[in-house]
Parts: C-alpha cells; sequence; structure tokens
C-alpha cells in the first residue's frame, strides 16, 4: 500500500474504488474548455482523457498514525446505500475494510474519524448494516469529529434547501445519524479544532457549509488534508474554477486560494480527497495562481514527478 512517512506521522493511502472517469461537462459544469486545452499536456491521462472527454478521479480515504493514534480522514462511500441519484454509489459492494486491515487496521483500532464534511462520499464507512438490519458505528472505539456547520446543514429535519438536493438522499439518516445516536459524535465549532500536538482541523467552507482541512506539522514537515476543496489538479493552475457540486461557489472559491497559498508559503503537501496517481502534491506560487511543484514520493518507490 502507497505510505509515506512526515517527521513522526505515517500517512497511509487506503483506496476504496479504483481510478474512473466521470464526464467533463458534468463534473465541471461551468469550466471553459479552454482551461483543460490549456493544462492538457500534464493533465493527461492520469487526470483527464481527453478522448473520452472525462475527468479521472478515485475514492481513497487517509489513515493517519500519530502519537499513537489510529486516525482516519474520511471514510468513502460505504456498502449497501440506497442512492437513488448517486448511480456510482448505489448498492456498492467494495473491499474498503480488507484494504484498512491490509494496513494493519482492525475497525476496533481506529480511536478517531475525522469528517473533513458530510457528503456521501466522505461519510459512508461511519456505518455499516448489522445482521439486524440496522446501521451500526463501523469504528466502535473511535469518535466521530464532525463540523457542527455540516451536520445542522445536512440534518433533513432542519429543512434546508441545498445545491446538492436528491444527490444527499439518505445520507445523514445511514452514515451521520446512527454515529450521533450512539454518543460517539465530536461536533466542533469555531476557527480550529485540535486531534492533537500535531493535527489541527480548520474550516474551508464553501464546498460545504462546514467543510474544513487538516492541517499536520510534525518535525520540519507540513502537510494539509484538503478533503474536496480541490477534486483535479486543475484547480491548482486555475483555483477560481469550481465542480457543479460546490454548495456556494464564492466562499469555496476563497477557501481554496487561502489554503493553496498556505500549503505553498509552508512547504504542505497537499492531499485533497479524489487525486489519483500520485494523490498528493507541493504547490509553489505562480503569479496569483499556483503549481504542482513536486508529486508525492511514497515509500515503495514511486516515482515523483513535475508539472
Amino acid at each position: 500500500m502507497d505510505s509515506i512517512a512526515l517527521g513522526d506521522v505515517e500517512i497511509t493511502r487506503v483506496v476504496e474504488m479504483p481510478a474512473r472517469g466521470s464526464a467533463r461537462d458534468y463534473f465541471f459544469p461551468d469550466v471553459p474548455m479552454e482551461h483543460w486545452e490549456t493544462h492538457e499536456n500534464w493533465l493527461a491521462p492520469t487526470f483527464l482523457d481527453p478522448a473520452a472527454d472525462e475527468v479521472r478521479t478515485m475514492m481513497q480515504t487517509w489513515l493517519v498514525r500519530s502519537r499513537g493514534r489510529t486516525i482516519l480522514i474520511d471514510t468513502g462511500i460505504g456498502n449497501g446505500r440506497e442512492r437513488p441519484a448517486m448511480p456510482a454509489f448505489h448498492h456498492l459492494n467494495t473491499h474498503y475494510l480488507d484494504e484498512l486491515a491490509s494496513a494493519g487496521v482492525r475497525p476496533q483500532d481506529v480511536d478517531t474519524v475525522i469528517c473533513t464534511h458530510v457528503h456521501g462520499d466522505h461519510v459512508g464507512w461511519n456505518t455499516r448494516l448489522t445482521d439486524d438490519g440496522e446501521w451500526r458505528p463501523t469504528f466502535p472505539n473511535a469518535r466521530y469529529v464532525i463540523p457542527r456547520a455540516d451536520f445542522d446543514y445536512w440534518n433533513p429535519a432542519n429543512g434546508h434547501r441545498t445545491r446538492s438536493g436528491p444527490r444527499m438522499a439518505n445520507v445523514f439518516e445511514d452514515s451521520v445519524a446512527p454515529v450521533h445516536r450512539a454518543g460517539l459524535t465530536e461536533l466542533w465549532e469555531g476557527d480550529h479544532h485540535d486531534i492533537d500536538d500535531l493535527l489541527r482541523i480548520e474550516p474551508a467552507p464553501g464546498h460545504t457549509p462546514g467543510s474544513c482541512v487538516v492541517w499536520l506539522r510534525s518535525g520540519s514537515d507540513r502537510a494539509v488534508f484538503a478533503g474536496d476543496l480541490l477534486h483535479s489538479p486543475l484547480q491548482i493552475a486555475e483555483p477560481d474554477d469550481c465542480p457543479g457540486f460546490d454548495e456556494d461557489e464564492p466562499r469555496a472559491r476563497d477557501s481554496r486560494r487561502r489554503v493553496l497559498g498556505e500549503a505553498a508559503d509552508r512547504g504542505a503537501l497537499l492531499f485533497p480527497a479524489h487525486f489519483p496517481g500520485p494523490g498528493a502534491a507541493e504547490v509553489r506560487r505562480v503569479g496569483d495562481r499556483f503549481a504542482v511543484k513536486e508529486w508525492a514520493a511514497w515509500r515503495g518507490g514511486r516515482e515523483q514527478a513535475r508539472a
């Protein structure tokens, strides 16, 4: 499995679904074709399939071992879900828990789950369906750290009108409410939330009201787990480009520019949720935009690349 050490912290990539293509005009309906053409030379073929006119993404989560803690950043889609408006997520049967076991982690070993936001592909394995037909916490010894803003926004009882609409059907009910009823949630708010002395959660709203990023500082190494702040490396070079899934595009642009700037200034390795291939990158400033400085060098010989 892909893993990398940053200071005293080990990060492992846990893949739920391998890289797949999605129609570009569905994923990024308002992004000019010229942007894709300008950057095609380094986006293709890993992140863009020009012939099929598809954006390539991946479903993965990040396993972080820090200070004796076993932490999951996001939990993917989950199995057996009713997702009628999201066919790619509907009634999945993946081997995610087997992948986690390959990394040496059983569900009972996880002590912290950080949800960067409440979308169906980030909270799904919070729960699993048991033999009695109930959704119960997958990680029974974990505290589930969830932004309160998202908990309230996506709770159907609050009646919010959302851009995602039917795409979020059943997500709160089967993946969030059960862990809350079990008393395992930690709903945070404010300008930050510390997991330990190495990991800090900070708000990065826009994609959802409660979207957040997780900053890592260990020795001289820095990283930021960016959730859905970016869906394609195109957004590094064109940070004002938004996918069709951002609830508040102006706020998402502001958050993306701010976090990319901080990552560039701190020399932090950027871990978005859905980048295939190298999956993570250092970024640098290029005027009022950004570029990939170096892709992540994973343990096991994954080569670095430049763009």
